[in-house]
């Protein structure tokens, strides 16, 4: 099959740096179709934002390329493949594997009429999720929950923090917003790990208009790169865990054009 060309599609610098890290072929069974061609067709869906049957006729059959993606997104190599990316990325950039600081917000988006979870956001008047998004000082995907979106944010922050700081052995400064004030959240950070700080970044009362905030504005740009990529606009999906996994490509897609 000729591999169809969009701008979506891998270079074959990004295809250098990603093909490594793709799980080896089974030696049994029927040979693999190319996973280039796969990956191809994933990241013009995330693109795109159009669904698994409307794939174009130059890619795999949908039903090959949805296979690939419910698998990885089962065991976890979606977000494994954006943990390494984002070490490459930041070795790139000078900086160590791990991060020392990070920033914890949340995104409320619409949701489609998928019949899976939802809820709604008084504050921002959403009915839909909330993707709860840890990111490090250069804006990549440290870890993501996606919740109803009348989840608080300190309970989002909680899910995303007790998932990856078994790993983040270094971290020691985590900057949040005004959602996360408390005695309650900041003991229960302290009592996972001793030695991480949380520091509230606060939008002045006194300033009119819109504003940068210090370190806020980070995660901010996260999710305005997430919404370039059409499927993330609105919440499609039934269940959370592919709302998870379209996250992490679109982020594997962003720190490959870093790369290469």
């Amino acid at each position: 099959m000729k591999n169809a060309i969009y701008g979506s599609s891998l270079t074959d610098a990004q295809w250098e740096y990603l093909k490594p890290m793709l799980p080896k072929p089974s030696k049994r069974g029927r040979p693999r179709t190319d996973l280039r061609q796969v990956l191809d067709a994933i990241f013009y869906v995330v693109k795109g934002g159009i669904p698994w049957r409307y794939l174009p006729a130059g890619f795999p059959p949908w039903q090959t390329v949805y296979g690939v993606f419910r698998r990885w997104k089962v065991n976890q190599q979606w977000a494994a493949l954006n943990d390494a990316l984002r070490r490459l990325v930041r070795k790139d950039q000078g900086r160590r594997p791990q991060p020392t600081a990070a920033v914890l917000d949340s995104q409320s988006v619409k949701s489609a009429g998928h019949g899976g979870p939802v809820g709604y956001d008084a504050g921002k008047r959403i009915k839909g999720r909330k993707r709860h998004l840890l990111v490090d000082t250069l804006g990549l995907v440290l870890g993501v929950v996606v919740t109803p979106a009348d989840t608080t944010e300190r309970d989002g922050g909680k899910a995303v923090l007790g998932r990856v700081l078994v790993w983040l052995a270094s971290l020691r400064l985590l900057w949040v917003d005004g959602g996360y004030t408390g005695n309650i959240f900041a003991q229960w950070v302290k009592a996972l790990r001793a030695k991480l700080a949380v520091e509230v970044v606060k939008r002045s009362d006194d300033v009119q208009g819109f504003k940068v905030l210090p370190r806020r504005w980070v995660v901010e740009r996260t999710f305005g790169w997430l919404m370039y990529q059409r499927r993330l606009v609105r919440d499609y999906e039934r269940t959370i865990s592919s709302a998870e996994a379209w996250i992490y490509i679109a982020m594997i897609r962003i720190q490959l054009r870093r790369l290469a």
